[in-house]
């Protein structure tokens, strides 16, 4: 983070510490996996004898082929795990993730930037409601009363879910948010921000405490001093490390209500691979990234809820190339207590594509994406009113919270 920059997040930081809070009793972690993740080969209808007819090379094998660890793993008597997604197995077996199936858009164009940009906005299609949907729940949950740890994606810069959240951050690790002074020594600490603002000191005369108890709760988890609890290994992926920068600030309690971190590189036209090749390797990713940091967030376990989305599945035969082109729906996966983990929730529309007329064929949608995020957020999150994010939207009953 530029120097510059620093010096605005901590300007800004100072001005809402009237806001802060403390501990939040409740995070949502979304994950993007961006390209149009192929979720068919990662929850495996291996009960369908059309599955394997029509991918006769990037099938995932059947739970008896009898291949060893090639073989996918039996979740129930029709669906089965890609061997990569292995990690996060137990996780399923407690109970603590679902997956909910044929999720989607009415989006028909097949674009990826379109189509994730409907998703982050959480609009339908050629609707615009102004800004983020996440931006949209944390202004009907909280107002204004927000900081700008409030709200952080991992990255360079915020996704489109976030825009017009108040104070939303873009940081890659917590040691953007550093200010180099010895956390141990306060007056250090509060001379260094005095040399940071010059004339403008006087900002922080009354929040200034609240501040720099904030910022030492923060430099308490640099990187030389993080270790990770109950054994948890981060892999040595951006998508991992983003994961544990998420867990690091969730663990400071410094209010933090939505984490967004992204997986690219979904988009599988050529040579997409089975048991290996490029999606298993980032399949591999995916499970190792969700388990350590389930793992390492054991302890909060009741405050954390992890959302898994892409912005539409794959064809469900493989095309030319080995791979697979632009679909319509995909399976979604939600991690968290509470929620009726332990199974695909939603009924299998089967591979036939002849029912679609317009854009890109593949899975058939039967749960529109905005249904799943409201659930979601009514149950997990305690948003009273959804309307609120997602404007004139009646969703569909999902089933995905032991509650509903």
């Amino acid at each position: 983070m530029p120097d510059q920059s620093r010096r605005q997040f901590l300007k800004r930081l100072a001005l809402r510490s009237d806001a802060l809070s403390g501990a939040s009793d409740k995070t949502l972690v979304c994950v993007f996996l961006r390209g149009g993740a192929d979720t068919l080969n990662m929850f495996v209808p291996y009960a369908d004898d059309t599955y394997y007819k029509t991918r006769p090379t990037i099938s995932i094998p059947h739970p008896k082929s009898g291949r060893g660890n090639d073989s996918s793993i039996k979740l129930d008597d029709f669906y089965s795990l890609h061997p990569k997604l292995s990690p996060v197995l137990p996780i399923y077996k407690e109970g603590r993730m679902a997956v909910v199936q044929a999720v989607g858009t009415d989006n028909p164009t097949g674009s990826h930037f379109e189509t994730q940009d409907q998703m982050e906005h959480g609009d339908a299609f050629k609707k615009t409601s102004g800004g983020g949907w996440l931006a949209r729940y944390l202004r009907a949950r909280f107002g204004n009363n927000l900081t700008p740890l409030s709200a952080v994606s991992i990255g360079p810069m915020l996704p489109e879910s976030l825009r017009g959240a108040p104070g939303a951050s873009a940081i890659s690790t917590i040691d953007d948010i550093r200010i180099k002074a010895p956390c141990e020594n306060p007056a250090v600490v509060a001379q260094a921000l005095t040399a940071l603002y010059g004339s403008e000191v006087g900002l922080l005369s009354s929040p200034g405490r609240d501040t720099l108890n904030l910022l030492t709760r923060v430099e308490k988890l640099r990187s030389a001093e993080y270790k990770p609890a109950n054994g948890a290994n981060y892999p040595d992926s951006n998508f991992a490390r983003g994961l544990r920068e998420v867990a690091r600030l969730i663990k400071s309690d410094v209010g933090l209500e939505v984490a967004c971190v992204d997986l690219d590189g979904w988009d599988t036209h050529f040579v997409q691979g089975s048991v290996d090749g490029q999606q298993a390797a980032l399949i591999e990713t995916l499970g190792e990234g969700l388990a350590a940091f389930d793992a390492d967030l054991a302890s909060r376990r009741k405050q954390v809820t992890t959302l898994v989305i892409t912005e539409f599945g794959r064809r469900t035969y493989e095309n030319g190339s080995l791979g697979t082109d632009h679909g319509r729906g995909f399976a979604a996966m939600i991690i968290g207590e509470g929620i009726r983990g332990g199974q695909v929730i939603g009924h299998y529309p089967g591979l036939n594509e002849a029912k679609w007329v317009l854009g890109p064929a593949g899975m058939e949608v039967l749960f529109d994406y905005r249904s799943v995020l409201s659930e979601v957020l009514s149950n997990k999150m305690e948003l009273r009113n959804t309307h609120d994010v997602f404007p004139g939207f009646e969703p569909q009953k999902v089933g995905i919270v032991v509650s509903v």
